[in-house]
């Protein structure tokens, strides 16, 4: 074969890998132990909101498959969106057989310094603890246990569409919650780009919640996503119109494998 023919089939070939690698769908992580408890009732009204931003969890398309982490697990927010896979263990009150099921992080269990580790303050740091929707509960244990070990792993969040925008903010500040998020289901860092500007950097507001300071109305709007968990990074082009506004949601084609 000729020789500059030959390297020109390794370049493809090594730039064919790098993508692959860089688009795997998340694999998620081992087993691990933990401790759950649960809030609110069986309606899931207590869990809407929360310090990730989402807002009513229906409309988000979260439900009531969701679990706050304590502070050891949600790292100043950056934990928000991500799916884990959970089973009680080691009680007679988990159900037969430990069945699995899989939940988003979309709250804080803040500590309570009031109350020992191991009776009520069940997310004082270090401790690794999942405060579950009650519904989210009930499908791995008796709820009247009230508290239960628990082995869980990260898994892949899998989501219909691409990730969703819901802006807030006005003419020079644009907060923007992220939701929606496929494969690690995190996100790092994030950036927009106006059809009259270039890439503006957002910073990190809190929980799953980044803000621009820079006048981007009448502009259409692209973002620029990078994972916090896998560093895969994707291109939300034209998520939203020229005549986005404050308070609407937009939902991109781009998502996360």
């Amino acid at each position: 074969m000729d020789q500059n023919l030959y390297r020109k089939c390794l370049v493809i070939l090594s730039m064919m890998a790098l993508i692959g690698t860089s688009m795997a769908a998340y694999a998620g992580t081992p087993w691990r132990t933990a401790s759950a408890t649960f809030y609110g009732d069986e309606t899931g009204s207590a869990t809407m909101g929360g310090a990730c931003g989402y807002g009513n969890m229906w409309d988000s398309g979260y439900g009531v498959a969701t679990t706050a982490l304590s502070t050891a697990l949600f790292n100043d927010g950056y934990a928000c969106g991500q799916c884990f896979q959970i089973r009680c263990v080691s009680s007679p009150n988990c159900y037969y057989g430990s069945p699995a099921t899989v939940v988003t992080a979309t709250n804080i269990c803040p500590p309570n310094y009031g109350q020992a580790s191991n009776n009520g303050g069940w997310c004082n740091p270090p401790q690794v603890h999942f405060d579950l929707a009650k519904p989210a509960f009930m499908k791995i244990a008796n709820w009247k246990a009230g508290i239960i070990p628990l082995s869980y792993r990260r898994v892949a969040c899998k989501r219909t569409g691409g990730i969703r925008f819901k802006f807030e903010g006005n003419g020079y500040w644009l907060l923007v919650y992220v939701m929606n998020v496929g494969g690690a289901g995190d996100i790092k860092t994030m950036a927009v780009k106006g059809s009259r500007t270039g890439w503006i950097n957002m910073s990190h507001n809190w929980g799953a919640s980044y803000q621009a300071f820079s006048s981007l109305y009448g502009q259409s709007l692209s973002f620029r996503l990078t994972s916090y968990t896998t560093r895969q990074t994707i291109y939300a082009y034209n998520a939203a119109p020229a005549s986005w506004s404050a308070g609407k949601t937009y939902q991109s084609k781009a998502n996360f494998s």
